[in-house]
């Protein structure tokens, strides 16, 4: 899978300074080195970009390297809602989309994920794209919560869902959240509202189109 992945970034990702900055920033604030490979920031942007999708809503910012990927795919015409629990990691993602020119079209929401998509629900907020990438054993209530809040044929994208590849791999040391990652394939698979698919690009990133 590491071999797959490096020939995929060799090959379909050119050197892209601004991101390097940012995962240096990452790095240099003492923060998890956690962003999305290079390809998978570059899928992210394509489905943007292929869907048109101008109001996207992004669960777990850290140093706002994915926060870019988005944006890059609506360019000026979009808008990015970002939820984090640290506020730390919320400024310097703020700090850089606002040095990729983003900075008047995000903003973020800080404090538990759950709480916040309870609070934009309730404001009847409605989103036609979703990144899911946070804390693992919540990515079920994510979801739930993303199809409360999507359009019609919105997009609901998950990062981390191959765990190193353990869920398929039993030779493969497990992550803690191994079993997470498998209950929630299956969800998204026989899910009545989605149609789903996993693509084996970065740690695994699966792709739901939602029916309403």
């Amino acid at each position: 899978m590491k071999q797959i992945n490096h020939y995929i970034d060799t090959v379909f990702h050119a050197q892209d300074a601004l991101l390097e900055e940012v995962i240096s920033s990452i790095k240099d604030n003492g923060m998890p080195s956690i962003s999305v490979s290079p390809s998978s920031g570059k899928l992210l942007t394509m489905l943007i970009s292929i869907s048109g999708a101008k109001n996207v809503l992004e669960i777990g910012a850290l140093g706002g390297y994915s926060g870019i990927c988005l944006a890059r795919g609506f360019g000026k015409e979009g808008k990015l809602t970002s939820l984090e629990l640290e506020e730390k990691y919320a400024k310097l993602a703020h700090s850089n989309l606002s040095k990729a020119g983003f900075g008047e079209q995000v903003s973020y929401i800080t404090g538990p994920a759950l709480q916040s998509l309870e609070k934009l629900v309730g404001e009847k907020k409605r989103y036609d794209f979703f990144f899911i990438d946070a804390d693992k054993e919540n990515y079920e209530n994510y979801l739930s919560y993303c199809i409360r809040l999507a359009d019609s044929n919105a997009l609901i994208v998950t990062d981390n869902v191959l765990a190193g590849g353990s869920v398929a791999d039993q030779a493969i040391k497990p992550k803690s959240y191994t079993e997470t990652m498998k209950k929630f394939n299956e969800t998204l698979a026989s899910h009545s509202q989605l149609e789903s698919l996993l693509i084996p690009i970065g740690d695994g990133i699966t792709i739901s189109k939602v029916k309403k």
